[in-house]
């Protein structure tokens, strides 16, 4: 969490510093991917946290509220990146980048379901294979067992 957070602060200190330093907003595109991404990580970390079958039997802490601060500092941080677009940037640039956002996030989950599909199919054809193969191995030794029985 701490990591995300640092790696957070340190994206969105250079998309402030290249504004600052009279540069546009496309200068510091990767920083502000970067930022995103970091953003988007600890609202799934956050999430998976809210969804997980042991959260119930866990007590709220001081990771809880660590959790919480980050999460605060990350949308003030967005909000500040929200008027530097603004001002600095074209008439609807931040209403086009939050379309841009959604796109881009339908985009993930789809390539992510499809990860998904394609993770079970594998498992569920090595899973056939092996069954097969240890039912021929059965029959093999049923096989064998009869024929040593008959030779007896």
């Amino acid at each position: 969490m701490l990591a995300e957070l640092a790696a957070a602060n340190a994206a969105f200190g250079v998309i402030k510093q290249t504004v600052m330093n009279g540069k546009d907003l496309a200068s510091a595109a990767h920083s502000i991917g970067e930022y995103i991404g970091i953003k988007e990580k600890l609202e799934k970390q956050g999430s998976k946290k809210k969804n997980s079958f042991w959260s119930a039997f866990k007590g709220k802490g001081a990771n809880d509220l660590d959790e919480f601060m980050a999460l605060e500092k990350i949308r003030e941080q967005e909000h500040e990146l929200k008027e530097l677009m603004m001002l600095y940037g074209r008439n609807h640039l931040w209403d086009d980048w939050l379309v841009f956002q959604a796109k881009m996030r339908k985009q993930r989950r789809a390539e992510e379901e499809k990860a998904r599909k394609k993770r079970k199919q594998i498992i569920e054809g090595l899973l056939l294979t092996i069954l097969i193969i240890v039912g021929l191995g059965g029959l093999a030794l049923v096989v064998w067992f009869a024929i040593f029985l008959k030779g007896l």
